[in-house]
């Protein structure tokens, strides 16, 4: 390989046939004077446009349609052939390194005549980097080296993780939730579609090791709320955001909030009395009852005391390592909206009071309640309240900018929309054109990761199989057909 030029922060190598060379592997561009080095990565495999080589495959192809010999009395063909096949490695300046070891990039450009390009392997590259760390994790493989990223790099920060549908995004999302339980970290996980439900399982069905470790809620089942024990704020924030009360009918809710909380009555019935009997105009009185109705028709609000488990007590049982999956599947988008807020206040509440340290918030599918919440304001006081965040989603553009600009990790899986590429590169911490030429050729259970835990040096990693039971697979009607044709 020989450099041949470079374009702003992009370079280009000259590659031959038998130096075949993958998109996304890295480089490094050695000065053996100097003892310095560039580390590039590898976006994009151009055949070289060498002049005369278009008309010498014309020439080609025209004696394809003749007969007789060909004579080469010179021997030249297949030095010809060989410049035929030399190709252009499109590379992107990722950073340089002197002796050894990183350094910030000022220009520096090597010799073309006497630098040496090699591969540099994963292993050599996270070295270089101070990677994995003290806590690792082992995510899969990268260009037949072993992926590790440390724990740590999870620790406080903002992820998304995004691609099409099938592409592996909540199997990725498992092995980090199972990798930081390891470690003792407290997981909660929002379930909407009951993916999680059996992480407590191998694949044949037998217990594995997290089974004493994970705690699964339903909502209205073995999950319900208390309204003695729900703090106002966590009431107006159902109201206003889950149930869109209006700001004249929020006020006076609040109202009767602090009468019933005055005289110690607080429950779903005297909530329902105070409304009906409150001195105000029709149309807020109609308001809140209809609010009213939907917390009583969700299941998830009651007056009991016994025969189900608070959140509160759920996540004690966790703090020393463990999963609380909070299943949404089967609930209406509204009682999803209600839970949700209900869970982000328990969680600010209990955060704020000192009652819980930290908390790793996994949000699948969260495109489906992004745009109801307050998200963007639990984003930006996450890291001082200890929610740290992962979402889970395949619809990047429902992510508002607000939280994107917050985001220090994405992994990507494929996309082939360009729309949603574009939204991805404004959040990641890289150059656009890397994001687009390697996120749009990944085959499934290839992510590529970007961000902090990567130092800003993108990796593109194949995830590990996990001996867990699979629930988010596709239910196929052919296949069932098939089968049921066959036993008969």
């Amino acid at each position: 390989m020989r450099l041949y030029k470079k374009e702003g922060d992009t370079i280009k190598i000259l590659s031959f046939p038998g130096e075949e060379v993958e998109k996304g592997e890295y480089l490094i561009i050695e000065d053996g004077e100097s003892g310095r080095g560039l580390i590039v990565q590898v976006i994009d495999v151009q055949f070289a446009n060498i002049p005369g080589v278009l008309e010498e495959l014309l020439r080609n192809s025209a004696k394809e349609l003749t007969y007789g010999e060909d004579i080469d009395p010179l021997g030249i063909s297949s030095h010809v052939a060989y410049i035929e096949d030399a190709r252009v490695l499109i590379c992107k300046i990722r950073g340089a390194v002197e002796d050894g070891r990183l350094c910030v990039y000022r220009s520096w450009l090597p010799s073309r005549f006497k630098s040496i390009i090699r591969r540099l392997s994963i292993n050599r590259l996270m070295f270089i980097l101070g990677l994995p760390g003290e806590l690792p994790i082992e995510v899969g493989e990268a260009y037949s080296s072993k992926f590790i990223l440390n724990a740590k790099d999870l620790d406080g920060k903002l992820n998304i993780i995004t691609g099409k549908k099938g592409t592996g995004k909540s199997h990725l999302s498992k092995l980090l939730v199972l990798s930081l339980v390891d470690y003792g970290a407290p997981v909660v996980v929002l379930d909407i579609n009951g993916e999680y439900i059996n992480l407590g399982f191998k694949k044949n069905g037998e217990k594995n090791e997290y089974y004493n470790k994970i705690l699964i809620l339903t909502p209205s089942e073995n999950f319900k709320v208390n309204l003695a024990e729900t703090s106002l704020k966590i009431m107006m924030d159902i109201m206003v955001y889950a149930l869109e009360l209006p700001g004249t009918s929020a006020r006076e809710f609040q109202r009767i909030w602090v009468y019933l909380k005055s005289k110690d009555t607080i429950s779903l019935a005297k909530l329902g009395e105070a409304i009906r009997s409150w001195k105000c105009n029709e149309r807020v009185r109609d308001a809140l009852f209809s609010r009213y109705y939907t917390l009583v028709n969700s299941g998830f609000f009651t007056d009991e005391e016994n025969g189900f488990i608070s959140f509160e007590e759920a996540l004690k049982t966790i703090s020393c390592g463990g999963v609380i999956v909070i299943n949404l599947r089967n609930q209406s988008s509204t009682n999803r909206r209600i839970i949700v807020e209900y869970i982000l206040g328990k969680l600010t509440s209990l955060l704020s009071s000192k009652k819980l340290k930290a908390i790793f918030l996994f949000a699948e599918e969260a495109h489906l309640y992004l745009r109801e919440t307050y998200w963007d304001d639990l984003v930006t006081r996450m890291r001082h309240l200890g929610i740290f965040t992962t979402f889970i989603t395949n619809q990047p553009d429902t992510i508002r900018d607000g939280i994107y600009r917050q985001v220090d990790n994405i992994f990507l899986f494929n996309f082939t929309s360009d729309r949603d590429l574009e939204v991805i590169s404004r959040a990641a911490r890289i150059d656009s054109e890397t994001v687009r030429l390697i996120a749009k050729e990944l085959p499934p259970h290839y992510c590529l990761v970007l961000g902090y835990v990567v130092k800003d040096f993108p990796v593109v990693v194949k995830i590990r199989e996990l001996d867990v039971k699979t629930m988010g697979e596709t239910r196929l009607f052919f296949t069932e057909v098939g089968a049921s044709v066959y036993a008969s």
